[in-house]
């Protein structure tokens, strides 16, 4: 797995898992973060700056530590 805060611009994956404590998880969830669903990185802020993301056909901006702790299977890895 890999985490949301390391792709680059136009890559995509499923969330596998999210590591956060239980507030950020349920925050994340309202925002449509859930297991199996597709996110894209869209853009990235200069000097470990936040990230923008699509999950669906929403538009976020999260913080790069909380980027972090979204695990996701990539296209490569589900392949293997």
């Amino acid at each position: 797995m890999t985490s949301l805060n390391s792709l680059t611009p136009g890559q995509h994956g499923i969330i596998g898992t999210i590591r956060a404590d239980e507030f950020l998880t349920k925050r994340l969830a309202a925002l449509g973060f859930r297991i199996g669903k597709k996110v894209e990185l869209i853009r990235r802020a200069s000097f470990n700056g936040p990230v923008h993301v699509r999950i669906g056909t929403t538009d976020v901006i999260l913080r790069s530590r909380e980027a972090q702790l979204i695990q996701l299977n990539t296209p490569n890895q589900a392949q293997q």
